[in-house]
């Protein structure tokens, strides 16, 4: 499966997610609001970008049901994935007008502005895989964090329970499967185009952790 190959190409970056400060501090709930409050902002942002790249598959696609599934993968970040930020927006005091006059820091804009040069210079492989190493990292970082800590009382078991939860794996067994189905057969040359992809998006990953632990622009 290439969707493994991938993995393994980025997997020494994915290990160090487990044990970052901000990861590891959401784990046992000793992360500082005002943190994790930087975090939201940054990464509601983020999403609006994101979402962009599923928006752009529905445009690329070559059949209705390509099209659908793309669409529905907008729809499923925009008002499921979401909606954990609306929650933590409300918990610590963050309304619409503090999102709208938020500025995206220059690691989110690089990340974001990556992603999106990458897919709209190719077609859905590209699309696909760009956006593979966010979703994916995230189901992984919630299954660990949901075996390793207690969750009682935790501040943040919610945000959590959102990225172990079946609707968020079945959100990323579907890209995973949009790689698979679009990677098959492809030369040597476009594998390792699109594992530089994969793996440059895992680092911005890692950077968009250390900028929400900074909790600065």
């Amino acid at each position: 499966m290439f969707s493994k190959e991938l993995y393994e190409s980025a997997k020494n970056i994915w290990d160090s997610y487990y044990e970052h400060p901000f990861v590891k501090g959401i784990g046992d709930g000793s992360l500082q609001k005002e943190k994790f409050k930087f975090y939201i902002i940054q990464d509601y942002l983020y999403l609006l970008e994101y979402a962009k790249l599923f928006a752009l598959g529905v445009i690329k696609s070559k059949t209705e049901n390509d099209m659908k599934k793309f669409a529905s993968l907008t729809d499923g970040i925009l008002n499921s994935e979401m909606g954990i930020h609306r929650i933590y927006m409300k918990k610590l005091g963050v309304n619409e007008l503090d999102i709208s006059n938020a500025n995206p820091t220059l690691d989110n804009i690089s990340y974001t502005s990556y992603m999106l040069s990458a897919s709209h210079c190719g077609d859905i492989k590209e699309i696909a895989v760009a956006a593979l190493s966010c979703m994916w990292s995230y189901k992984m970082i919630g299954d660990n964090l949901k075996k390793l800590y207690s969750l009682n009382n935790n501040f943040y078991q919610e945000w959590i329970d959102c990225y172990c939860s079946e609707r968020y794996a079945e959100l990323t067994k579907w890209n995973i499967e949009l790689v698979e189905k679009y990677c098959q057969n492809i030369t040597s040359a476009e594998k390792e185009h699109l594992k530089s992809i994969f793996i440059n998006c895992s680092i911005y990953e890692s950077k968009f952790w250390d900028m929400s632990y900074k909790g600065k622009l």
